[in-house]
Formats: structure tokens, sequence, C-alpha cells
């Protein structure tokens, strides 16, 4: 995926989580069903979007990932949260529950 259609779609967007993930990454593939799980449950109008970064080490550097799993969520096309491999994803569903509902209510 090309810096510019992810920069399009964080631009056309109310709401949308980047998941920054790699084909060797065992806590990757781990986490990324967890998460898009709870995304799916607490916050369905929050556009998913997986990114190898295998072949997009430019896309990842552009957006300040460094280490993988990263998901970072905007809101209103701002940066909102960015979470890494040691997330509690009840505490990133707490954290945004508000902002969303304020959002989309």
């Amino acid at each position: 995926m090309q810096i510019s259609d992810l920069k399009r779609r964080i631009e056309n967007s109310p709401a949308i989580m980047l998941y920054f993930e790699g084909e060797q990454c065992n806590v990757c593939r781990a986490l990324k069903p967890k998460l898009f799980e709870a995304f799916d449950k607490n916050f369905p109008k929050i556009e998913k979007v997986a990114v190898d970064v295998g072949g997009n080490s430019e896309v990842a550097a552009q957006f300040g990932v460094f280490s993988i799993p990263t998901a970072i969520i905007f809101l209103d096309s701002k940066e909102f949260a960015r979470v890494g491999r040691n997330v509690s994803i009840a505490a990133l569903v707490e954290q945004i529950k508000r902002p969303y509902e304020m959002m989309f209510s």
C-alpha cells in the first residue's frame, strides 16, 4: 500500500486504525484477530487497515513505526492513539470509547 493511499484514507475516513504488521511476526499474528475483534464489537464505524511492513518499510517510517506490531488510531484525520506489542486491548477500548461515542452519536 502506498503512502498516498493511506493518507487519502485517513483524510476521507472519520475514524481509522492502521495496523502495522509483518509476515514473520508471531506477536502480530496473535494480536491482530483480538484487536480487530474488539474494534468490530466496540467500534464498528472505525475502518481497519492492515499494513504489511515487509515490503513497505518506507510507509512504516513515514508513520514513525519502528517496531511491530503497532496500531495507530486516527480520529478526524488526527492521530489519537498509538499502541505496540504490549497493548492492553481493554485499556485501549476504554481510551477510545468516549471520543468515539461523541463522534458517532
